[in-house]
């Protein structure tokens, strides 16, 4: 099983990545051992979403990190305000 995660950084901004070991992943960022992250601590795990390849997984990362992938993502998977 493969992830795309979602973390939440210090300074607000949303962080995507993708791993087959989300728990080892995650742990990593949260210890700063990420450079993209770093900077930011603590960071939050928003959401993830399991697919089965890495592939899948890596295709969807670059989506996510696209502007119409942030903006599904914002919309889809955080929004708490209704409609």
């Amino acid at each position: 099983m493969w992830y795309v995660y979602f973390l939440q950084l210090r300074n607000g901004d949303i962080y995507v990545g993708s791993t087959n070991d989300l728990r080892r992943r995650f742990e990593s960022h949260r210890s700063g051992h990420v450079v993209s992250t770093k900077a930011n601590l603590p960071v939050t795990l928003k959401t993830y979403v399991a697919v089965e390849t890495e592939a899948n997984a890596r295709q969807l990362e670059r989506y996510f990190k696209t502007g119409s992938g942030k903006a599904f993502a914002s919309k889809r998977f955080w929004r708490t305000e209704p409609d």
